[in-house]
């Protein structure tokens, strides 16, 4: 099983040794957004997570072995709060983008952790400065909110989440010294583990409120981000998988850490050791539902080809603030020039979010880091056929389409190689993800996007978001795309 704690929802999926889907379950969750500041209910959480597990389990057919035999949970990678020494939660959950604790994170970065105002080390401190002072508080991830519930007590939590809370990956331990100069007291601090490892096993009350057997292996996780990137099945070098949801999160996988002097793109580790670079960008479908909270999306993506491309040009992002593929803070949605219809503003937007992840694979590629593997899409834009091909048409690559793309079945594959059901979890995800079909670029369609492509890497250079070097990048591959354009 595995289970995801969305920005809008919960899902929990339950599948066999071959990926074939047994079970799912879902449930909505709210929250509360104004401005840069995003909070949700962790209890919400839990509440969420019980409704989409009974949902799994409900679904699974009857007749034959149906016990769940390990279970693991991504959350959004950032989303951090305060709980006391039960696991009671002290404060709400301060949401991957709340982007509040800004002088937090200068404060970090002067002692010399390379932080963004929206990782959770800072949001921890902007919350310790408004929670009075409690015995045994400690930080908790989201997901080890939801572990230690499933569990009864305490657990470790994975690497992968406690990245953005500053742990080392290469030396695989808190930089204590740095920490404390912040004032931050070590206890505060969980134990980290490698995903996939063993955090526990489901306890009786855990059962009591999900109905998943006492005793069930519970799988340390990663971040939504990488969850998506195993269910994509993209974990050899070179391949880059692009998570399209309410924001847009790249992720690949090299040899190597692919170093980044601004922050911007940071690496997580794999179980096997080797590294899975990648951003979040603000960027996403989201902007399509502040944008049209009512549309039907079927039917505006029916009309959009008619704008290709769209009079306007859209930087869509979801909520104030940049972090991939640059750092800015101060950056706000973009709508240069004036809609002919909406279906022409659904047009801009759609892309958008394309040109946007053209310049984050540009960005990616000026960093050094390598492309020549495939390159998947997932996330819920990616139920879009239409979306689909006009990204594919943008970047001018071909593309994979899985045939799962959630990142609750990449934890259900996390699950099963944490379990023993496969040496490696490259091996469980070559057995559980399938490939949908492959969608190849239209030449001509790549050469009509090129200028509004170039037209928006100059604006955000000329609003001093977008670093000359990275415009000059850009700008370069563009021209040697239209070379290679008929």
């Amino acid at each position: 099983m595995g289970v995801d704690l969305g920005t809008q929802s919960v899902r929990a999926v339950l599948v066999d040794d071959d990926g074939a889907m047994l079970g799912g379950g879902a449930a909505p969750l709210g929250g509360g957004r104004d401005g840069v500041r995003h909070e949700q209910s962790p209890d919400e959480w839990w509440e969420a997570v019980r409704t989409a597990i009974g949902g799994a389990l409900r679904d699974r057919p009857p007749g034959g072995s149906r016990q769940v035999r390990a279970l693991a949970v991504c959350g959004t990678s950032g989303t951090v709060l305060l709980t006391d020494g039960t696991g009671r939660p002290l404060t709400p959950g301060l949401m991957y983008d709340d982007g509040r604790a800004t002088a937090e994170a200068a404060l970090a970065r002067e002692r010399g952790l390379r932080v963004q105002p929206t990782w959770a080390l800072p949001k921890v401190m902007w919350l310790l400065r408004r929670q009075p002072a409690t015995a045994g508080v400690r930080l908790t991830h989201q997901p080890d909110f939801i572990v230690s519930r499933l569990v009864g007590r305490r657990t470790p939590t994975d690497s992968s989440h406690a990245l953005k809370t500053g742990y080392d990956l290469t030396s695989d331990t808190w930089p204590r010294e740095e920490l404390s100069a912040l004032g931050l007291d070590p206890g505060l601090f969980p134990e980290v583990v490698r995903p996939g490892a063993r955090l526990g096993e489901v306890g009786a009350d855990g059962e009591r409120a999900t109905g998943i057997p006492a005793g069930t292996p519970v799988i340390a996780g990663m971040t939504d981000g990488c969850a998506a990137q195993i269910a994509s099945g993209s974990l050899s070098p070179g391949s880059w998988n692009s998570v399209l949801g309410t924001t847009l999160v790249l992720k690949g996988v090299t040899a190597d850490p692919v170093h980044d002097s601004t922050g911007v793109v940071y690496n997580h580790r794999a179980p096997d050791g080797s590294w899975l670079p990648g951003g979040a960008s603000g960027v996403g479908a989201g902007a399509l539902a502040r944008a049209f909270p009512d549309a039907d999306p079927a039917h505006f993506d029916t009309q959009a080809h008619r704008y290709e491309p769209s009079n306007a040009l859209a930087y869509p992002l979801v909520s104030g603030g940049e972090r991939f593929p640059f750092l800015a803070p101060d950056a706000t949605a973009l709508l240069l020039g004036e809609p002919r219809s909406d279906a022409d503003h659904w047009a801009a937007l759609l892309q958008g979010v394309g040109h946007t992840e053209r310049l984050c694979l540009d960005y990616l590629d000026h960093l050094g880091a390598p492309q020549d593997g495939p390159l998947t899409f997932t996330g819920g834009g990616s139920r879009s056929a239409y979306w689909n091909q006009l990204r594919t048409d943008i970047l001018g690559r071909t593309v994979h389409i899985p045939r799962h793309s959630e990142p609750a079945l990449g934890m259900a594959v996390l699950a099963a190689y944490g379990a023993g059901a496969a040496p490696t979890l490259a091996d469980a995800a070559k057995r559980m993800v399938g490939l949908s079909h492959v969608l190849r670029p239209d030449p001509a369609r790549t050469a009509r996007f090129l200028q509004p492509y170039l037209r928006m890497v100059g604006e955000l250079e000329r609003r001093g978001w977008l670093p000359a070097p990275v415009a000059a990048h850009a700008r370069v591959r563009a021209r040697a795309d239209d070379l290679e354009v008929p």
